[in-house]
């Protein structure tokens, strides 16, 4: 199936829709990449956390909670100035189909810089059994 490639540039605190919904609801995603890298990579000392979700948010935190089930996926990147220090990065991504857009968080934990992202999420034709489940998930964590 079609790969299709987002990326952009968020701010500490700010919260990004991708809009994947269609009127029939047939085209379904699942999540095969999401990669983060800090705007200014070896210039501060940064730690972002970024997480996808299924249903919109109001707010924006640094906590990442794994029982939650809209959450979709939550990555963790810290790089530090000094390069004898190691970066890491953490990624983590559920295999689940949905239908619906998808809201991107992100959360500066060091200076309130900015942070770039990558997701690749593959195409997916549903039939009608498979649109109705992933619609009705959607309207269930919505309510």
């Amino acid at each position: 199936m079609p790969i299709k490639s987002f990326r952009g540039i968020m701010a500490d605190g700010a919260i990004d829709t991708v809009t994947l919904h269609t009127n029939n609801g047939s085209t379904g995603y699942r999540i095969t990449k999401f990669e983060m890298m800090a705007e200014a990579t070896g210039t501060y000392d940064h730690g972002f956390i970024m997480k996808i979700y299924k249903v919109p948010q109001s707010t924006v935190s640094a906590l990442i909670d794994f029982s939650d089930n809209t959450l979709l996926a939550a990555g963790y990147t810290a790089n530090h100035e000094n390069i004898q220090y190691a970066n890491i990065q953490q990624i983590i991504f559920d295999q689940e189909v949905f239908n619906q857009d998808i809201y991107i968080t992100c959360k500066d934990i060091e200076t309130g810089q900015n942070c770039n992202y990558y997701i690749e999420l593959e195409q997916i034709k549903l039939d009608l059994n498979e649109n109705t489940v992933a619609t009705l998930k959607d309207i269930r964590n919505v309510a």
